[in-house]
């Protein structure tokens, strides 16, 4: 068995929407986990501004990647790796991190990897409950997302099973936020609320769940538009709208339905534990009904925990640093952002004609970086 110091010391950068995050992680353990989030300049917009993002991820990357070799106790100098988000996400916004990362990787003399966001977000569960199973069922939910993933392989074989049709869980969550005024983001705060509420106080719809619907994909903006109708009809009445039963309600639904898909395909691919992950899997309600679902069908359930759950780059550094546990290829000095990086590259690799890491080793003796 290796000894923690021979495995790879990987800095991984995100910064694919709102949240500048910067891990750096030595195999599977996790020893820095820094975050600059932007929230707080998006909450007046009600929700994420690109442009906004990116200005706000150019001021904190630097202090932000600082921050974590400090926290960690290793220098730049140390590092085996850098991993960046190159998509999906937002374009200016991952255009900054991916900028960052060349400009260490190069200047350190260091091989760079270009990762996918979705497959950090499965990696990220290693920190918390030791390597993944292969192969590995995986629910991701976030703001953009919800997806069902089979990995067979983390560094180079991710299948999506079942994605969004329309609205996202993360968007729905949103969207009846604001309906409600209860600010953005929308999950934690309906979340809050909705522990006072009865979550079967209104029968909302559960979307795609009949015979004839794809099994495993997800669609919430019929169930979006029925709340919003529900309280529109209320208020529309003169009645006073029941937040806390209506928070509860609608996040039953959404939970219903992610859990059960999720289970569904567990016992039909034959995969023996679930893996959640993604900002919506910090939902106490969605982490009770897996856990009680997951315990009558015989799953494992994994779930790292909530701070690892939410955009960090801590995900990208663990999945980084599988990259260079499994000897992947590094990407190449002409990585670029792609705002839809598709599930099924869980690492863009290089060009290994045209582009060479020597190359940067021999201009890495100059001692760029100080």
């Amino acid at each position: 068995m290796a000894s923690t110091r021979d495995e790879p010391l990987v800095l991984g950068i995100e910064t694919s929407c709102d949240e500048t995050g910067v891990g750096i992680v030595r195999g599977t353990t996790l020893l820095a986990d820094a975050v600059a989030s932007s929230v707080d300049e998006h909450a007046r917009f009600g929700g994420v501004v690109p442009e906004v993002a990116s200005r706000a991820h150019l001021e904190a990357i630097v202090p932000t990647i600082d921050r974590a070799l400090k926290e960690a106790g290793v220098t730049a100098k140390d590092l085996d790796g850098i991993a960046v988000t190159a998509g999906p996400g937002l374009a200016g916004a991952l255009l900054v991190g991916v900028s960052a990362a060349k400009a260490y990787a190069y200047a350190l003399g260091k091989p760079l990897y270009g990762v996918n966001h979705l497959a950090s977000h499965i990696c990220v569960d290693q920190l918390e409950h030791g390597p993944l199973p292969e192969p590995t069922m995986a629910l991701l939910v976030s703001g953009g997302h919800s997806s069902l993933l089979l990995s067979e392989d983390i560094t180079s074989d991710v299948r999506p099973l079942g994605s969004t049709i329309d609205d996202a869980a993360g968007e729905a969550f949103d969207k009846i936020a604001r309906v409600l005024n209860l600010g953005f983001p929308g999950g934690p705060v309906i979340d809050r609320y909705a522990r006072e509420g009865d979550p079967n106080a209104i029968a909302f719809p559960r979307g795609l769940t009949g015979p004839r619907d794809a099994a495993y994909d997800f669609s919430f903006s019929g169930l979006k538009t029925s709340v919003a109708r529900w309280i529109e009809a209320k208020r529309a009445a003169g009645e006073e709208v029941p937040v806390r039963d209506v928070s509860a309600s609608f996040q039953e639904a959404v939970v219903d339905v992610l859990t059960r898909k999720a289970v569904r395909a567990c016992k039909d691919e034959g995969v023996d534990h679930l893996m959640i992950g993604g900002g919506v899997a910090a939902n106490s309600r969605l982490r009770a009904l897996a856990q009680e679902r997951c315990e009558k069908a015989g799953i494992r359930l994994r779930v790292p925990r909530p701070k690892l759950c939410t955009d960090n780059g801590a995900m990208v550094a663990a999945l980084g640093a599988e990259m260079v546990a499994r000897n992947r290829a590094a990407s190449s000095w002409d990585l670029s952002a792609d705002s839809s990086l598709p599930v099924t590259e869980p690492h863009v690799p290089g060009h290994a004609h045209t582009h060479s890491h020597d190359h940067v080793h021999e201009v890495s003796k100059e001692n760029l970086y100080s």
